[in-house]
């Protein structure tokens, strides 16, 4: 999608509609609406005495001008109640707008900063949400499809300020949107792939792309580099699939100091069966995305490097297959990861943590000073949580702070989980360091803790995304398929160390 900012009157802008927003149990109309309901005739204060306009969120009511203005639909969308309007209310008002008059024929759109003067809403953050609400809003994955959309596409958003000093603000908020927003959509395309299009090469193809678009260093690692590297949990795990395995590297450099200020961790299972283990065949298909995990923090560092916060960050994925096979491992099996612990194999569906195991132990090996793991872990973290929350597990309360501070700034919902010592019995086992799978209770703490040992004494987050990272109907600005989370959140969080260097 192209973003404009430009400077002049809404009502003169020529484009396919125009965008309006109104407060809910607003009775008088200000500015440029006012203007244009007076060219109107009046009709848009008609319907709010009428109550077809209430101004609740999302709520969209078109006009059609019949040349009294010179574009032809004039639209209205509500943002609730005022003293209410968060950022990502305004996202969501925009993206369904954008869908709206999209399904009527519209392909460019311009609009104002919506909500802009309401509390903590500055022309800028107006500009970002609206710019993020149209692109996340507007995405959808096609590759695969060879009949052209019916609905077609918003290919134009306008921005309009006031002045010369509000265009500034607003453009700076509307580069960084679109950014933002571009980084997630490219995670929900590797996510959204069949996993016989991201196989583990593949997604070092991803990452190289990455690499080169953005000047960023990658080193992706093969099957004889990890077994020197010692890294027996995830070479074990890819014994079953004829796929080789990717350990996979990009690094990003902002200060000269040679730390690495950040290591982000992500899962990167391509395609997961279970394994000797096998899952029930229903719903199968979705474990394509059991990658998305990796996926964010790939299409994050896309967006660093865009930014250049003067913080050193290093991502990493682990990428493989988890397929049955007669070379598969099993359950009872004993594997090694790179830091030296055994681990019992309980089942061979609990690989995630595995793959996690080497990765967090090569970041704690380099050096990384904070460490965030992402991964589709538990399903008991969607039974605990639903497909609204991501689950927050830490040995560092600071750094989990931040992490949901990060998430809360771009509309990601993420709460803090328990870590008490007394679940840590359930990974015990009988013949090796750990067992990978703590029983039916507490799935997603015992989980947690079995990869909180590979971060050792290193600030650790991990994110479990089961339930977060797919939807199975529209939400918001998210359609149905992946949503990339939370690979915003991981920028803004990056961001947030620049302040501290």
């Amino acid at each position: 999608m192209d973003i404009k900012v430009k400077v002049g009157e809404l009502s003169k802008t020529r484009t396919d509609a125009i965008l309006f927003s109104i407060f809910e149990g607003v009775k008088k109309l200000q500015g440029d609406l006012a203007d244009v309901d007076k060219v109107l005739g009046g009709e848009i204060a008609k319907l709010i005495r009428q109550g077809e306009i209430k101004g609740k969120l999302s709520e969209i009511t078109l006009i059609h001008s019949l040349g009294k203005v010179p574009v032809s639909r004039v639209t209205i969308v509500g943002l609730g109640k005022n003293k209410e309007l968060t950022q990502d209310k305004i996202r969501i008002a925009v993206a369904e707008a954008c869908n709206f008059l999209c399904e009527k024929g519209a392909r460019s759109i311009a609009t104002v900063a919506l909500g802009a003067g309401s509390d903590g809403i500055t022309p800028q953050i107006s500009a970002q949400a609206i710019t993020e609400g149209a692109i996340l809003g507007s995405y959808g994955f096609r590759r695969h499809i060879t009949k052209d959309s019916e609905q077609g596409e918003i290919k134009h958003l306008i921005i309009v300020g006031q002045n010369k000093a509000n265009k500034t603000a607003i453009q700076h908020g509307a580069d960084e949107g679109k950014i933002m927003a571009e980084a997630a959509n490219l995670a929900r395309d590797m996510v959204n792939e069949p996993s016989n299009y991201m196989t583990p090469t593949n997604m070092a193809e991803e990452a190289r792309k990455i690499a080169e678009k953005y000047g960023l260093e990658i080193e992706v690692l093969k099957r004889a580099q990890m077994k020197k590297l010692g890294m027996g949990a995830l070479l074990g795990v890819a014994q079953g699939s004829n796929q080789p395995p990717k350990f996979i590297v990009l690094k990003y450099q902002g200060n000269n100091s040679g730390t690495i200020d950040i290591a982000l961790v992500g899962k990167g299972i391509t395609f997961d069966s279970g394994g000797i283990s096998l899952k029930p065949s229903e719903n199968m298909g979705d474990m394509k995305g059991d990658m998305a995990g990796g996926a964010s923090v790939l299409a994050a560092m896309s967006a660093i490097a865009q930014f250049k916060p003067k913080v050193n960050v290093m991502s990493i994925v682990a990428a493989t297959e988890n397929l049955p096979g007669g070379r598969a491992f099993k359950p009872a099996d004993v594997l090694t990861a790179m830091n030296g612990k055994t681990i019992e194999i309980e089942t061979t569906d609990a690989e995630g943590r595995l793959t996690l195991a080497d990765a967090i132990s090569y970041a704690n090996k380099q050096g990384a000073k904070r460490i965030v793991d992402i991964a589709t872990l538990t399903g008991a973290c969607v039974v605990a949580l639903g497909d609204v929350t991501t689950g927050a597990f830490t040995n560092d309360q600071g750094l989990v702070d931040k992490v949901i501070t990060a998430g809360s700034e771009v509309g990601d919902k993420i709460w803090q989980m328990p870590m008490f010592e007394e679940y840590k019995t359930q990974n015990k086992s009988d013949v090796a360091d750990l067992k990978n799978a703590g029983g039916k209770k507490a799935g997603a703490i015992t989980a947690a803790l079995f990869v909180g040992e590979f971060a050792e004494n290193t600030p650790w987050v991990h994110l479990d995304i089961a339930g977060t990272s797919l939807l199975d109907k529209p939400k918001g600005y998210y359609g149905k398929g992946a949503t990339g989370v939370p690979t915003r959140t991981l920028v803004r969080l990056v961001l947030s160390l620049r302040k501290r260097g």
